[in-house]
């Protein structure tokens, strides 16, 4: 590992209370930004067609979701002036990174929500 790579390891280390990284695994690990990633992964949508592919989503959660991942430059956000205004949004290569995982996590979730579900009704038929 070179010197700025351990410095930069250093910096970073998200069991720190004032860590960045720490408040970036905060914004990756809401469900909303998982399930909005993994909609991207498939191309760039409007909010209208995210809004009902997340299925509950309320739209201050929606809208706050894109921008927040805006901001964090995992998505773009471009407007194509027309009559209705279109905005569509997509992942930058940072965002595209991150699929992989949300992916996986996603997956992961779903292939095991029976034992979990069944782990569940144990725990709380002794407790």
């Amino acid at each position: 590992m070179s010197k700025r790579a351990e410095d930069r390891a250093a910096a970073y280390d998200a069991y720190l209370a004032e860590c960045p990284a720490r408040h970036l695994l905060d914004r990756i690990s809401n469900k909303w930004v998982s399930l909005i990633v993994n909609a991207l992964a498939e191309g760039p949508q409007r909010y209208s067609d995210l809004a009902r592919r997340l299925a509950s989503v309320s739209q201050k959660m929606l809208t706050q979701s894109l921008r927040n991942l805006e901001r964090d430059g995992l998505l773009t956000r471009t407007v194509t002036p027309s009559v209705p205004v279109r905005v569509d949004y997509s992942l930058t290569p940072l965002g595209e990174s991150l699929v992989p995982l949300m992916r996986a996590i996603k997956a992961w979730a779903e292939e095991n929500m029976d034992e979990v579900l069944g782990a569940r009704a144990e725990y709380d038929a002794t407790a």
